[in-house]
């Protein structure tokens, strides 16, 4: 295995240009903030980003939790990469990374951003850092929604020419807003979580009344356990399946949570009563 290292202040593009390098240097797979990325998608590890303190992020970062690097070694391994990119602020960030994952015996190709950003790049990179608190995760958004449920994440693409071989490249990103930044997290209450559900749902065909929502809340997203009158008996399942679909669809796309499951029970059949 062969190791590259691009090395780089934080705020200065490193996530951005993350699979423009990987491209260039023909990079297997990716280790940025924790995470272990392959083909645009998480295999391992927890991003840095989601740790509520700067602190956490950076011990996230560096593996430094035992359970945290040993997943993420185990990947490695499994999958083992002829060429593997490991993003960091300096060399000895990398060298600590290099140390959890029990790969010293790697030599280690450093990088510096300045080699693939312009200064102009740099400048722009920091001031979206420090102005508007962005950071971006090189995987698409259906990634780490999951991981980033309830922030708020917006998808990036991103062209490059490929590096001495033509043609171009067309990546997805995420771009986050971790709760350590100077603008903070925003929370959405279960009552208009279950306002929500509930309209979307009452929205349905066949769907005469909605009862109960109940919200239950984790770190990985949220569960919704509803109950739904039907105005006919006629295609149940359908019914059911089309509430689902449409609660986890209103509520993704509104407030940024990851719908982990929309559960829907049918209680009675309404017969022929008018929705209000």
């Amino acid at each position: 295995m062969e190791i590259v290292a691009l090395i780089g202040p934080s705020g200065t593009g490193k996530s951005h240009r993350a699979s423009m390098v990987a491209d260039r240097y023909q990079a297997d797979a990716i280790l940025d903030d924790g995470l272990y990325i392959v083909d645009g998608r998480i295999l391992a590890g927890r991003s840095a980003k989601s740790e509520s303190t700067r602190v956490a992020a950076v011990k996230r970062a560096i593996l430094l939790d035992p359970d945290h690097a040993r997943a993420v070694r185990e990947a490695v391994k499994a999958q083992a990469p002829r060429r593997l990119l490991i993003l960091g602020t300096s060399r000895r960030m990398v060298d600590r990374i290099v140390g959890a994952l029990e790969l010293q015996d790697y030599s280690v190709h450093a990088v510096s951003i300045d080699q693939v950003a312009t200064g102009q790049e740099i400048e722009t990179a920091r001031q979206e850092r420090e102005g508007e608190g962005r950071h971006v995760i090189p995987v698409p958004t259906l990634e780490v929604r999951k991981t980033f449920s309830g922030y708020l994440i917006a998808p990036l693409h991103f062209i490059f020419l490929r590096h001495g071989r033509g043609g171009r490249v067309d990546v997805e990103k995420s771009i986050v807003r971790p709760t350590y930044s100077l603008l903070g997290r925003f929370y959405i209450a279960d009552t208009v979580l279950s306002a929500i559900a509930a309209h979307s749902a009452s929205q349905c065909g066949n769907v005469a009344e909605v009862g109960r929502v109940i919200v239950q809340s984790s770190a990985d997203g949220v569960v919704l356990n509803m109950e739904v009158t039907l105005a006919e008996p006629q295609d149940v399942l359908g019914t059911i399946g089309t509430v689902q679909a449409q609660v986890r669809a209103i509520i993704e796309r509104m407030t940024a949570l990851n719908v982990a499951e929309v559960v829907v029970e049918a209680r009675q059949i309404a017969g022929h009563l008018e929705r209000g």
